[in-house]
């Protein structure tokens, strides 16, 4: 069995990236035995989840410029308009 490695919350939305990224590529590529491949899965899963909720968080801070009748910037809403 493979070592879980960090917990994914303390992961920089970067560094779960490139990890998901490494855990994709071993799994496509089969070199994997069946019980390390399920535990990278898992892992996989976890990251996803983990990268997913952070873009959530900081699509919810981007915010839209507003322009007014005249074209000025007349304020901000949040991003889609929600």
């Amino acid at each position: 069995m493979t070592d879980p490695g960090p917990d994914v919350s303390e992961l920089s939305f970067e560094a779960a990236l490139k990890r998901l990224e490494e855990i994709v590529r071993k799994l496509e590529s089969g070199e994997a035995p069946l019980d390390e491949a399920i535990e990278l899965y898992n892992e996989g899963d976890r990251l996803k989840k983990q990268c997913e909720a952070r873009l959530q968080v900081a699509q919810a801070r981007i915010e839209q410029i507003q322009f007014g009748p005249d074209g000025a910037p007349s304020g901000t809403a949040p991003f889609g308009g929600e």
